[in-house]
């Protein structure tokens, strides 16, 4: 039985028994599935919060697989893509791949090579979204340093010590000390350099 938390697989494709083949592949490796002949069903469907990817033929009515990539880039909806094609070629592939989809396979394809790129686009997507969620946490500790506390974190990573940065702000040692401390505190770092690698995920403006 299929938990219902396992990842859920979209399947774009207008052959009805290719659809059903790979269906009923995911389905027996306990993947939820839904699948959808025309791209505008698909592009009507309200995507998940949870893991899921998109597997995509790229030759379809109306609307090729690589306008559906496109609308969805447009529409800021980050969901990994996996193309499959009876008529794969190499620009197509390039221009597929450039646009961030994960896999490019041509008809007939493996099982084995669809799941093994299933399993690629899920970890992908389950590690940008890490990411994200890691940069969101950063950004609102950085947003809780007063103005004074930013402008010591920008001097801290530049390498300056306390004695430095009291002289630069035209403060005592103490003050700026004290300063340095709200800052770590506030941004969970244990170390100058822990709080140089914070500056640089946040991609803070270096101070000279």
């Amino acid at each position: 039985m299929t938990p219902p938390d396992a990842p859920l697989v979209f399947v774009v494709d207008d052959d009805a028994r290719m659809r059903g083949a790979m269906m009923r592949l995911l389905e027996s490796v306990c993947l939820r599935a839904e699948s959808f002949a025309t791209p505008q069903d698909f592009l009507r469907r309200k995507l998940p919060d949870g893991p899921s990817c998109l597997i995509l033929d790229v030759r379809l009515p109306e609307m090729s697989g690589l306008d559906v990539q496109r609308r969805l880039i447009e529409a800021g909806i980050q969901i990994p893509v996996i193309f499959i094609t009876g008529h794969g070629d190499i620009p197509m592939t390039v221009k597929a791949m450039k646009s961030g989809a994960v896999e490019f396979l041509t008809k007939p394809f493996r099982d084995q090579d669809l799941l093994d790129a299933i399993q690629q686009a899920i970890e992908q997507q389950t590690a940008t979204r890490q990411l994200q969620n890691e940069i969101q946490e950063l950004k609102e500790r950085y947003e809780t340093l007063t103005a004074r506390e930013r402008e010591v974190m920008g001097l801290l990573v530049s390498g300056m010590l306390t004695k430095q940065i009291a002289s630069r702000l035209g403060t005592s040692e103490i003050t700026a000390q004290v300063h340095r401390g709200q800052v770590m505190r506030k941004m969970h770092a244990n170390s100058p350099a822990e709080l140089g690698r914070i500056a640089e995920r946040l991609k803070l403006p270096e101070i000279n």
